[in-house]
């Protein structure tokens, strides 16, 4: 008798040092379904899913294929089962080109010679099918987060993969590309792909998932229909406590200029043109000011500008009055600027580091962490654990977990624990909650509230619209390289937001002031 599920992980079980991540945990799915994986940070999810890509061997427990059991020793094994993954931190190799990725491992060879021209083919037949447009002979590093996770899914579908998994898709995309997503997945399941969607954004398991298991702290919480639920029980069921979907917070009070920027050009890597062109704007004590925009619109070039990671060609830079413009990146993080990193791989973490050691990378020189050139241990183990217990910082070995192994919601809040912590006029925060859970999100929102009512500047950069919207006092609008827009959040909405991030609406005059 064929089995209702395609894929069924009975009773699994896996472990780390210290920690037992999946606890007898059961998911079942079904042919052409698109079912949500719902859990807190570190609750296990990522781990489930890489148990059955084959990543890991669970200690216990079995996975079903068509009501037969399989075994899953690698990711080999599993493509053999036509198995697919789109893994939250891209599997990709940068110096190759986006055909030479989507075809690494599954090339087709006739006499010893890659037959590359049948390989450009089949993918460009996928992207058009699909939707799924990317420049073939661009390099990997040289295109956007949300291309690259087109490179993902092409991968996967040069493949022929049937079963789909998502880890966390749309954790570094625009709100216009998550809808091309959703769109691409309901695709999927009405040709008869079965999906496995790893999230923890309630907005999209409402609008696309049929089913939803939930896990909470390696546990398994139960299994619901989608049409038969609400939002906030699916954040009672995860977090296990009522969750504040909204931000609350009192009127701002500003005062001094903190952040001072006059016509500031930075280069692009991509391209011959400028990617910030002459941009000016201040930001005040007591206030967040948000830059909103479709991500590839300069953003990431302008913090990269402000915050020394990248030189810029012309302009200003002040920092409580000082010029910093030509400073080293410690010269602007001692002048008084902390800075959460749109690449918390890249820019964020040593992920060779403990977790106390990356707890300390500004300060480790500090009289504080250090005596006469050594490193004081145990001023650092009492620092990072008060900080662990202050964030909810979850890892396996607490301050001496190696950062690596976290997952990615956890080294997101240790670096945003370090941050906030160095207590500096100005925070610069560069999508603080990319990866985090309802829970983890509330708590980041009201430390940034905290942060600003205590006086400090907040230059905030988030793609996530709600989130911009509740969280700030001013908003500017990026487009190709500029300010186009000045916005209060009280009196504009979503849509009037989205014109001006589309280029399709812009403000007269070119300097963004308090006012």
């Amino acid at each position: 008798m064929q089995s209702e599920y395609i894929i069924e992980m009975l009773n699994i079980r896996k472990e780390f040092p210290g920690i037992v991540a999946n606890d007898d945990i059961t998911l079942q799915l079904k042919s052409g379904e698109i079912h949500a994986l719902l859990g807190e940070n570190g609750a296990g999810k990522s781990t489930l899913m890489s148990v059955l890509f084959g990543l890991y061997q669970p200690e216990q427990g079995v996975i079903k294929k068509n009501g037969e059991v399989v075994t899953i020793h690698n990711p080999n094994d599993a493509t053999a089962l036509n198995i697919g993954m789109v893994h939250q931190h891209f599997k990709l190799i940068d110096v190759f080109t986006v055909l030479d990725n989507i075809i690494l491992g599954a090339e087709d060879t006739r006499m010893g010679f890659l037959q590359k021209q049948q390989a450009r083919q089949k993918v460009e037949e996928l992207s058009q099918k699909y939707g799924l447009k990317v420049d073939l002979n661009a390099k990997v590093e040289d295109i956007t987060v949300g291309m690259q996770q087109r490179v993902e899914i092409l991968k996967m579908l040069y493949r022929d993969n049937e079963i789909l998994i998502f880890d966390e898709p749309t954790a570094v995309l625009t709100p216009q590309e998550i809808d091309e997503l959703m769109a691409t997945m309901r695709g999927f399941a009405k040709e008869g792909k079965s999906i496995l969607f790893i999230t923890h954004k309630l907005n999209e398991i409402m609008a696309v998932a049929d089913r939803c298991t939930v896990l909470r702290k390696g546990k398994c919480i139960g299994t619901v229909n989608i049409a038969d639920t609400t939002k906030q029980e699916l954040s009672n069921m995860m977090v296990g406590r009522p969750v504040q979907l909204q931000v609350e917070k009192d009127e701002a009070t500003v005062g001094d200029a903190v952040l001072e920027v006059e016509n500031l050009t930075v280069p692009s890597k991509i391209h011959k043109n400028n990617a910030v062109k002459g941009v000016s704007f201040q930001v005040h004590a007591g206030e967040i000011v948000c830059i909103a925009g479709i991500d590839g619109n300069g953003q990431s070039e302008l913090i990269h500008g402000l915050t020394g990671l990248e030189k810029a060609s012309s302009g200003v830079v002040r920092l409580c009055g000082k010029d910093i413009s030509r400073g080293s990146i410690r010269y602007r993080s001692e002048a008084g600027m902390s800075h959460i990193p749109e690449d918390r791989h890249k820019h964020g973490l040593v992920l060779d580091f403990t977790l106390e050691q990356n707890m300390v990378l500004q300060d480790f020189q500090n009289p504080r962490f250090q005596k006469l050139g050594f490193i004081r241990d145990d001023a650092v183990r009492s620092y990072a654990e008060t900080l662990i217990e202050q964030y909810d910082v979850r890892s396996g070995q607490g301050p001496v977990t190696v950062a690596r192994s976290m997952s990615g919601g956890n080294q997101q809040k240790a670096i945003i624990a370090r941050e906030m912590d160095r207590n500096k006029p100005l925070v610069v925060a560069v999508q603080p909650t990319r990866g985090l859970d309802v829970g983890a999100i509330e708590h980041i929102h009201k430390e940034l509230v905290a942060q600003r009512d205590a006086g400090k500047a907040v230059l905030l950069v988030s793609l996530e619209l709600d989130e911009v919207m509740n969280l700030s006092d001013r908003i500017l609008v990026m487009y190709e390289g500029e300010i186009v827009g000045q916005l209060d959040p009280k009196t504009t909405n979503l849509q009037e937001l989205g014109l001006y991030m589309a280029g399709a609406k812009k403000s007269e005059g070119g300097s963004y002031e308090q006012g």
